[in-house]
């Protein structure tokens, strides 16, 4: 007699099988975006091709004034806000341990006691009447059960999602390491244009003494010759005037170190304090050469384009993850352990010993709207990063051409401001002498000694501004966080 197999388990199996098969093909489509860098130049100046780059100097090499390197050096460990970047390096570290754990297999050890009362004329209840027990033994009632054990799940990355989500937090980590070296880049240049501001500002405040003394001279000889009937009330009440006003600009230049000093103070993590520096060699100091190398060098060099650029590749690992949740995913689970009613009986085997293990298959059928809109979020955000990281690129590009031009003017503007400042201190010699010798009039002394007051403030200030742009340029090719 043949026996008639029983086909409904397999055509159900089947059934799933296929819902299954289908669900993993249904994954919706999205905008992709590749990085478009074809038309990144070959050279910043024409003609100019050397790969020579100042950005490979370290920052002690590249700034030697010692007070700066020492405030940077205090900086470096004391910032506040460089602190609190290396804690979210060390946040994105521990991210990785934590992806690395989620597919390696889980397992766990149990123990636990209940009691349990169940009815005679129930299932249980009779077959627990009916167990066949050891002589002398017998169920108490309420019965009680303990029980302790190992318990292990394992998810099977057949489809990396896992292992996608663990690379992605690698490249967010090393995005945050090219984050802090974005900020010590940041920090030392900030650090150095306030120390040169700082040492502006001492100039300019020597400038200021310096004419108040020629302006006093001139006040006490106009007033000589008032009292001997040769000038008016009027010139010297003009000459007292001009006399109180450099005076005041003393106060307002000392307001400005006191904001100096203390912004520099901030950014080195201390509380306010005098800031050591050398004034006297600024208008004389002359930076060093720059070498802008070529635009390639950029994607190596400037840590703000790696950080964009780990930023892109871990937003397309984001992407296979969430694409992933698509298909089936297979877990496994299984445990091996101890139980009985009585404690004593616990390890008497293989009467107590229990085990597990089981295999699980599922997909998302019906109302997959949360997957889908994560996978649309993780698609837009990986076309989002591919923007970020071409605009980075652009920036940095264009930050090196806006300096280099302005290293340029400023070295030549710097020259014409010197003699501009020559010419007008011998005006101011040649108009006092005139001026005693009544072949010039007051207004013409005032004149001549205002103009070379503000010629002088404008010599420093483009001194300050020569080389904060070296600074600049330096930060802009990539330099300062090695």
């Amino acid at each position: 007699m043949i026996k008639k197999i029983n086909k409904t388990p397999y055509i159900f199996s089947a059934v799933v099988f296929v819902l299954l098969a289908f669900s993993a093909c249904k994954a919706p489509s999205v905008l992709e975006r590749e990085v478009d860098l074809k038309d990144l130049p070959q050279n910043f100046a024409r003609g100019n091709a050397d790969t020579t780059n100042t950005a490979l100097i370290q920052w002690k090499a590249y700034f030697t004034d010692p007070y700066l390197t020492r405030l940077v050096d205090s900086a470096l460990v004391n910032n506040q806000e460089l602190n609190m970047m290396l804690q979210e390096i060390a946040v994105s570290k521990a991210e990785i341990r934590a992806k690395k754990g989620e597919y390696l297999p889980f397992v766990g050890f149990g123990a636990g006691a209940e009691t349990e009362k169940v009815g005679r004329y129930t299932s249980q209840g009779a077959n627990d009447a009916n167990t066949d027990i050891r002589p002398g033994q017998e169920f108490p009632e309420p019965l009680p059960n303990y029980e302790f054990g190992l318990k292990a799940t394992w998810e099977l990355d057949i489809w990396k999602k896992l292992r996608n989500a663990k690379k992605a937090a690698v490249f967010n980590y090393l995005s945050s390491v090219e984050g802090r070296n974005f900020m010590v880049t940041q920090l030392v240049g900030e650090i150095a244009e306030s120390y040169y501001e700082l040492l502006a500002l001492d100039n300019q405040l020597e400038i200021v003494n310096r004419n108040i003394e020629i302006q006093s001279n001139a006040y006490r000889i106009v007033r000589l010759q008032k009292e001997a009937a040769r000038a008016t009330g009027l010139a010297v009440s003009k000459f007292e005037a001009e006399v109180l006003h450099t005076k005041s600009l003393q106060f307002d230049i000392q307001q400005r170190i006191v904001e100096a000093e203390n912004r520099i103070n901030f950014l080195v993590g201390r509380f306010p304090q005098h800031v050591e520096r050398s004034s006297e060699q600024l208008l004389t100091m002359v930076p060093k050469a720059i070498q802008a190398g070529i635009p390639a060098q950029l994607l190596e060099n400037r840590t703000d384009v790696k950080q964009a650029e780990l930023a892109l590749e871990a937003s397309k690992l984001n992407v296979k993850v969430a694409k992933a949740r698509f298909y089936p995913s297979l877990g496994i689970s299984a445990g091996v352990g101890f139980e009985a009613f009585n404690p004593k009986y616990l390890l008497d085997t293989p009467e107590s010993l229990l085990y597990t293990i089981a295999g699980e298959l599922t997909a998302p059928l019906i109302n997959r709207n949360e997957i889908k809109a994560s996978y649309a979020s993780a698609s837009a955000k990986q076309v989002q990063a591919v923007y970020d990281y071409e605009k980075t690129v652009l920036n940095a590009y264009i930050e090196v051409a806006n300096q280099l031009a302005k290293v340029d003017n400023l070295s030549k503007s710097f020259d014409l401001k010197s003699q501009e400042v020559e010419a007008l201190n011998r005006s101011v010699t040649i108009s006092g002498q005139l001026f005693s010798s009544a072949r010039a009039d007051y207004m013409e002394v005032l004149m001549t000694q205002r103009d070379a007051l503000e010629s002088n403030f404008e010599l420093v200030e483009t001194k300050m501004d020569q080389m904060n742009a070296y600074v600049h340029m330096y930060q802009a090719l990539g330099g300062g966080w090695n």
